[in-house]
């Protein structure tokens, strides 16, 4: 009677002793009981997060804080844990890890060490804000028009360029035309700040005393190849008679000039000073007089 008694003593004890490694063994890991879950549900790398590990009921101790500078305060180079909390009750309790990662994939936790608990097995996945399943792409470009300043410019390009367009057209159709006109305009220009400057430089060579001849020879050359432009006649081999009878309202005066400028040329007489610069004042005011005539517009 009594080896039964022992036996059953024997099987109460180890029952009792599996329950037991059972409930240790369930309150320190995960897989043992409820799964854990994160908030929010998808984590992204560089978003902080909450682990929540749910415990079954025990001493009612509080809420414990695993303080940072612990020892058995978790450390990993891909996460940087914020805090570690353990909440105990009669009826149940929980393990909260306030982290943040930064690698994604599945990273399993060190193992937490508060309030005289060992917490092991405890993971995470992190998602990455890549999507993995196609391949690395440049996004395209951004649109021209959303850039500050593009719209003035695209616009103000545009509007040269069709200024431009009709400019070129009006060039073809009249602008040579007005181009000539100019060209003349600034040459006949150039000719009558020559033959001021020329009439000048003789009045300072007469008072200097150099040669009369040769003064009046550049005096002459000068006005007969201004004369050949300004009229439109070749007047460079014209004699005085010729000038006078040329179809021009001033062909009186050319022919007096031109016979007292040839006169004193190769008379072989001696040449009075004032015959010469009263022959440089009528040329500056027969350029005075062209002026005036140009001008008005007559070439």
């Amino acid at each position: 009677m009594k080896q039964p008694a022992i036996v059953k003593l024997f099987v109460l004890m180890l029952t009792l002793f599996v329950l037991t490694a059972a409930a240790s063994y369930a309150q320190n890991h995960p897989a043992a009981q409820q799964t854990a879950y994160v908030i929010p549900h998808i984590v992204y790398v560089g978003d902080p997060a909450v682990l929540i590990f749910p415990l079954r009921g025990g001493p009612e101790t509080g809420s414990l804080v695993l303080p940072a500078d612990s020892p058995y305060f978790p450390q990993d180079i891909n996460i940087d844990f914020h805090r570690v909390v353990l909440e105990r009750g009669a009826s149940a309790g929980r393990l909260l890890i306030e982290f943040t990662a930064f690698a994604p994939g599945y990273h399993e936790l060190p193992a937490v060490e508060i309030g005289g608990e060992r917490f092991t097995g405890l993971s995470v996945t992190i998602a990455s804000v890549i999507d993995s399943r196609s391949a690395p792409a440049l996004s395209g470009p951004a649109s021209s028009l959303a850039m500050p300043g593009t719209a003035l410019m695209l616009y103000g390009t545009i509007a040269a360029l069709v200024f431009a367009l009709l400019l070129a057209l009006w060039f073809v159709l009249k602008g040579r035309r007005y181009l000539q006109r100019w060209s003349q305009k600034f040459k006949r220009w150039q000719l009558f700040v020559s033959m001021r400057g020329m009439e000048k430089r003789l009045q300072r060579a007469m008072l200097r005393g150099e040669n009369k001849r040769a003064i009046l020879d550049v005096l002459s050359d000068k006005f007969r190849k201004f004369l050949t432009f300004f009229t439109g006649n070749n007047c460079r081999a014209m004699t005085a008679r010729e000038f006078e009878t040329m179809n021009e309202n001033d062909s009186g005066f050319l022919g007096d000039f031109f016979r007292r400028c040839d006169k004193f040329r190769f008379s072989g007489e001696d040449i009075d000073q004032e015959d010469i610069f009263r022959l440089l004042a009528d040329l500056r005011y027969y350029l005075e007089m062209a002026a005036n005539v140009s001008a008005g517009g007559r070439v």
